[in-house]
């Protein structure tokens, strides 16, 4: 469909119809996003041809519920979609080369002649959108030349991964585009880790990525990493009077790369002691009865950083169990109990030597002290930087919001929605 077409559709009730999987009861609110990316598109392209076909594009943030930093050790996580995201309009192009410009950033072009990770691109847009062509391209995806442009409502440093929303993006992009959505979103996400670990040089684990692609509330068991098993729950948090929401600590992530890649640096030490690659191949009972010798080979840190892991991997499934059988209560207090895990053994909430800045700990301070010993919150992501997680009582959430944002900075606060599908192209 042409972009005047578009601008046509825009008025009708079935694309309306179409964004409410998206966005819920904001469906209508969000078509002036939808107008405003044509407008963009054709601001950025103004050569391009106005009888071309253009297509749009969708793929939401995420939010980790349970599992903090199991994902890289194959374990389970629970987490879901949300109704923040990045939007595309995209069109195929023959001169082999993608250009994607994202508003606020410069324009990346990439030449698909280099399908290997570039050095200079290390952590940079560019080595995810180069990644994710190579991953299809190995799966016999005739990718080609495309042009993009793409605006957000995933906060960068939200903790909502907006990294991993444009890896999913870009992969459906490339999926509707060149291979007929012939890869699943569970395929999707594989090839957004690949692009992130492999080109962005990023050890990150699997659950970003899959929460985005798939959609809903999901969990995840990664113990055969190569066919993660998927399973969508149905669980409904306003069904409980419960708000969800993600409050921004007003932390900094630059400089914490070494912070987040120590976690699976140290448990990669505790498992080489057992000779296993990650620590869901070492049986509980076996890392206790080595657990002096373990201690002296890897140190404290490191220990306690797997007894995190083996705590935090079994709440899942006590997660899903109370969700799928309607105990609120329960579920409430293991959502505290990951958080209280998270900061005692997992120790991803304050940077080593960190003195003076701590936002991530007060940020959970003033949620605890602002909840009253009701709703339940953690940190949320991978930590040190970034958000916490709340589940607010609906009676008590402009209170909540109001306390956030005045102990923390005006719109630190964040009221999301589940999103019932993850990456998508938007089709009427």
């Amino acid at each position: 469909m042409t972009r005047e077409k578009w601008y046509e559709a825009l008025k009708l009730p079935s694309f309306r119809a179409a964004l409410e999987p998206l966005y819920g009861q904001k469906a209508s609110d969000s078509l002036p996003r939808y107008k405003k990316l044509l407008d963009f598109y054709g601001e950025t392209f103004p050569e391009e041809d106005p009888g071309k076909d253009l297509c749009l594009f969708s793929a939401p943030g995420r939010t980790e519920i349970g599992g903090n930093h199991t994902d890289h050790q194959r374990g389970r996580v629970l987490a879901a979609s949300v109704d923040m995201d990045m939007i595309a309009a995209a069109s195929a192009t023959d001169d082999n080369k993608i250009c994607i410009l994202s508003e606020g950033f410069p324009m990346c072009v990439i030449d698909l002649d280099q399908m290997t990770p570039v050095a200079e691109e290390i952590n940079t847009t560019a080595s995810l959108i180069r990644g994710m062509a190579a991953a299809f391209a190995q799966r016999g995806c005739p990718v080609g030349g495309f042009r993009a442009v793409v605006t957000s409502s995933v906060l960068p440093g939200s903790g909502i991964s907006s990294s991993a929303a444009f890896e999913v993006l870009v992969g459906n992009i490339i999926n509707g585009l060149f291979f007929d959505g012939k890869a699943d979103p569970v395929e999707i996400a594989i090839m957004g880790q690949y692009a992130e670990n492999v080109f962005f040089g990023k050890p990150s684990g699997l659950m970003d990525q899959m929460a985005s692609s798939v959609g809903n509330i999901l969990t995840i068991d990664f113990e055969d990493k190569d066919h993660p098993k998927v399973r969508r729950l149905n669980a409904d948090f306003e069904k409980y009077q419960l708000a969800l929401c993600i409050i921004d600590s007003g932390a900094d992530h630059a400089d914490l790369t070494d912070e987040y890649a120590a976690i699976p640096l140290e448990l990669k030490e505790v498992c080489s002691f057992f000779g296993k690659d990650v620590l869901r191949e070492i049986p509980e009972e076996d890392f206790f009865a080595s657990f002096p010798e373990v201690r002296k080979k890897t140190g404290d840190r490191a220990v306690l950083r797997a007894v995190h892991f083996y705590q935090d991997n079994a709440r899942v499934e006590k997660q899903c169990a109370a969700l799928e059988g309607g105990d609120i209560d329960t579920f409430l207090q293991l959502v505290k109990a990951s958080g209280k895990s998270s900061f005692t053994y997992l120790q991803n909430i304050v940077p080593a030597g960190s003195i003076r800045h701590q936002e991530m700990a007060v940020a959970l301070a003033v949620c605890e002290t602002l909840l009253k010993d009701r709703g339940a919150f953690r940190v949320h992501g991978g930590g040190f930087a970034g958000t916490v997680q709340a589940f607010v009582p609906v009676d008590l959430l402009d209170e909540f919001r109001e306390g956030v944002d005045r102990l923390l900075g005006e719109g630190s606060c964040h009221v999301l929605q589940i999103r019932s599908i993850g990456g998508t192209q938007i089709r009427i």
